[in-house]
C-alpha cells in the first residue's frame, strides 16, 4: 500500500464465557480503540476475525484493528492473513496481549524476544515466521500460590483489578497510539516508567 497501514491485533478468545477474562485484555484494547475511533469491529469476509478500518486522527496513518476469532494459540493465522491482505510489513503489526510475568496494570513494549509461554504470541510467531513485530504487553499479575497459569490467565479479574482495569485499558490503548504516531521507543520513554 502506498501510505503508512498498520495493524493493531488484540488478542484474546472469543465468546461470552471469555470476554472478562484477563487473557482478553487484547481484545478489550482493540475494542475501546475502535470506540475511540467511531468504527466497529465485524466479521471479515475471508479471515476468522473481527476488523475494523480507520484512520488515527485527520490525515493520520491508516489503522486495521483485528480481533482474530480462532482462540488464543491459532491468532497467528488470521492475523498473518490479514497482513497478507492489506500489505502490512510486520514492523508495523502491533499484538496486544496479557503478560503474567508483569504485575497487574504494568504496561510494557518490545519487538522481538521470546514467548514467555503465551500461546497467541507463539501462534503469531509461527504464521509471520518472525518473533519482529511489536507487542504490547499488559501485566495480569502471576497465579497466586500454586495455581496453573492456564486456569489463571482463564479467570476473570478480581473485584478489586475491575476497580482499575478501565484505566489499564486505555492507558494501554494510548499507548499504542504513541508507538504509531511518536514511534516505539518514545512511547516506551512515556509508559515504560508511569506504570
Amino acid at each position: 500500500m502506498d501510505e503508512e497501514h498498520w495493524l493493531v491485533a488484540g488478542l484474546g478468545n472469543p465468546g461470552r464465557r471469555y470476554a472478562h477474562n484477563r487473557h482478553n485484555v487484547g481484545f478489550m484494547v482493540a475494542e475501546l480503540l475502535a470506540r475511540r475511533l467511531g468504527v466497529r469491529l465485524s466479521r471479515h469476509k475471508r479471515v476468522v476475525a473481527e476488523v475494523a478500518e480507520s484512520r488515527l486522527g485527520v490525515g493520520g496513518p491508516r489503522l486495521v484493528l483485528v480481533k482474530p476469532l480462532t482462540y488464543m494459540n491459532l491468532s497467528g493465522g488470521p492475523v498473518s492473513a490479514l497482513s497478507r491482505f492489506y500489505k502490512i510489513p510486520v514492523e508495523r503489526i502491533i499484538a496486544v496481549h496479557d503478560e503474567i510475568d508483569l504485575p497487574y496494570g504494568t504496561l510494557r513494549a518490545k519487538i522481538g524476544g521470546g514467548e514467555g509461554g503465551h500461546n497467541g504470541c507463539r501462534s503469531l510467531s509461527r504464521s509471520l515466521s518472525t518473533r519482529d513485530y511489536v507487542r504490547v504487553r499488559i501485566g495480569v499479575g502471576r497465579p497466586p500460590g500454586q495455581q496453573d497459569p492456564a486456569d489463571w490467565v482463564l479467570s476473570n479479574f478480581s473485584a478489586a483489578e475491575r476497580k482499575d482495569l478501565d484505566y489499564v485499558v486505555d492507558r494501554a490503548a494510548d499507548f499504542v497510539e504513541a508507538i504509531i504516531t511518536k514511534g516505539l521507543e518514545p512511547a516506551q520513554n512515556l509508559y515504560h516508567g508511569a506504570s
